[in-house]
């Protein structure tokens, strides 16, 4: 098919298992990872790897799904903007636009099919780019996917290079090769020319235009997040050194404080990396991603969409909260000095993974836990330090954190520390990329400030930083302490599913009725009407729904106490006669 701007775009359709001649079904677009084609094997498997769902589950389940190529990559042609809104996701609009003819497929209302999305990396980007520009997304869950490329790619100005390394390599050879045998015809598609000048350069200098970094701050999602309505389940690797826990944790705080869609977090061991510590429980993320589509695809109020966050710790062991982020209850504490020699040499890691240090690290001892706690979320580190390097500026030392007991890096995470060593006594606090650890007594953890890593760009100063005082702090959180949001189970019922005769009637059921305030009515995102007297009786004129144009209602509740509001209800409303 061709996309807004003509440019060619191949996708793949796939009936759900046992669909008969004249039955339709919801249907599901899974995107693919950076530089791959979409999935062409309706058998596929599930990854505990990359958390991916596997069309074999999903057709299992009853869903239509629908994969593509994206612009650049496999036999879709163009140049590949990375997930940009202006791009990528006008082109899964156009094939929405293409699915919604089709008749295996259900609508919510002509040219509005009952339409999730599912998929990792790349194709978790996609999700969160899409929903905020086409509101005929119902249901979305992004997995290992990013809130900002600059904070993913760039940590404090230090460029991944392991992963970009491996990355630009794949964009460029996996952009042209399947186009020259791609079903549109001979296509050359590539990589925007902009990310491969970023490419050459951070490779060979470490460092980053400005321009270049705001390119990438463009395929956010970050700006974008408060105009997703779409009910949302963020899943997220904690062995995942690209797209690290904090960007996970960053786009649901903006979910949660910028919107009132139903959302859910969990986080897995898996990701861009590698599991160390087990991978427990088979096929929950599975699972969950299918029962979130149930629950919003299909109406089912009776799929287990699971709690508001779940993780699995270090120990292959499933915990559940009421919310996030779980309020601390206590912290490992340890401190200690030295000084640490700036080489490229003492390198921690493995290409992607970060590695313990035997010799040329300067290791922080913590104390031991005193009793089984959960280490949950981001450390912080503060240091006390001096050094005297050319240039002052610009340089950077890395921390990570040692699981003594089973000689790893925890979540194989390492944060680079932005240090200025011009000879001054100088202070800084930072949080480190968070964790997700299970301590019993005795067990034993290290801080390691290290002069390199493979994971960042090499080392380039020679000297020394004497660090005068090191603290650390792993935060111990208590999952019974998390407070599930106000009006979270409540619920909006239509008792009308359609708009004939200008007026809609609602029940308001659930436990906390007796906390309504009021509730508002939108038809789209413009607010029609706010009725606090009996707010569960009746609204919406019709003349409402034509001046706006609206296809999509939602309602929003309002509870007394000054509690945030919380979404209810949402979902496509087709006119009687019409």
């Amino acid at each position: 098919m061709r996309s807004f701007d003509g440019t060619p775009i191949v996708f793949n359709f796939f009936a759900a298992e046992g669909l008969q001649g004249g039955e339709r079904a919801p249907s599901v677009f899974v995107g693919p990872g950076f530089s791959s084609p979409g999935e062409t094997d309706p058998q596929s498997k599930s990854s505990n790897l990359t958390g991916g769902v596997g069309l074999a589950a999903l057709r299992r389940a009853g869903y239509n799904v629908v994969t593509y190529d994206p612009r650049g990559f496999g036999g879709s042609g163009g140049a590949a903007q990375i997930d940009s809104p202006d791009f990528e996701a006008r082109d899964v609009m156009a094939v929405i636009d293409r699915l919604a003819t089709r008749d295996e497929v259900a609508l919510d209302a002509p040219g509005d099919p009952v339409l999730g999305m599912s998929g990792a990396s790349y194709g978790g980007g996609i999700q969160f780019v899409t929903a905020a520009i086409d509101p005929r997304v119902d249901a979305i869950a992004p997995t290992i996917a990013w809130n900002s490329l600059v904070t993913s790619l760039f940590k404090a100005g230090d460029l991944k290079a392991g992963w970009g390394a491996a990355l630009c390599g794949l964009g460029q050879v996996n952009g042209l090769v399947p186009g020259l045998v791609s079903p549109a015809g001979l296509q050359t598609g590539t990589v925007d020319e902009q990310v491969t000048r970023t490419c050459v350069e951070g490779i060979s200098t470490g460092t980053v235009r400005l321009e270049d970094e705001r390119y990438f701050a463009a395929r956010g999602p970050a700006a974008l997040l408060a105009r997703i309505e779409a009910p949302t389940l963020i899943v997220q690797g904690t062995a995942d050194t690209l797209f690290t826990l904090q960007e996970a944790a960053d786009n649901f705080a903006a979910l949660d404080r910028e919107t009132d869609v139903p959302l859910r977090m969990m986080w897995f061991c898996g990701g861009h990396g590698a599991c160390r510590t087990g991978t427990g429980e088979p096929q929950r993320v599975e699972r969950r991603v299918i029962a979130w589509l149930d629950r919003w695809l299909r109406d089912d109020r009776s799929a287990d969409v699971g709690p508001r966050f779940e993780w699995l710790a270090d120990d292959a062991r499933w915990r559940t909260a009421a919310n996030f982020p779980i309020p601390r209850s206590g912290a490992l504490r340890g401190s200690g000095a030295g000084t640490l020699a700036l080489t490229p040499a003492g390198n921690s890691g493995v290409l992607i993974l970060a590695t313990p240090v035997q010799a040329g690290a300067l290791d922080i001892p913590i104390e031991p836990a005193a009793e089984e706690v959960e280490l949950l979320g981001a450390p912080t580190l503060r240091l006390t330090y001096r050094g005297d390097v050319m240039p002052a500026t610009g340089q950077q030392i890395y921390a990570q954190l040692v699981d003594e007991q089973r000689d790893v890096v925890v979540g194989n995470q390492v944060t680079p520390i932005p240090v200025t060593l011009d000879g001054q006594r100088r202070e800084l606090e930072v949080p480190l990329e968070p964790i997700a650890a299970h301590a019993t007594p005795g067990d034993r953890y290290r801080l390691q400030l290290v002069p390199s890593t493979t994971v960042y760009y090499p080392q380039t100063a020679a000297g020394a930083v004497t660090v005068e005082r090191a603290e650390v702090e792993l935060p111990i959180v208590d999952p019974a302490r998390a407070i599930a949001p106000s009006g979270h189970d409540l619920d909006l019922r239509l008792t009308r599913r359609c708009v004939g005769d200008g007026r809609l009637r609602m029940n308001v059921v659930g436990e906390d009725v007796d906390a309504v305030r009021d509730v508002s009515f939108k038809f789209d995102k413009r607010l029609v009407r706010r009725d606090t007297a009996a707010p569960w009786r009746r609204v919406a004129p019709r003349r409402a729904l034509e001046r706006t144009g609206a296809r999509r209602l939602r309602a929003v509740v309002y509870l007394r106490g000054g509690n945030p509001p919380r979404v209810v209800l949402g979902r496509s409303l087709p006119r009687c006669g019409r």
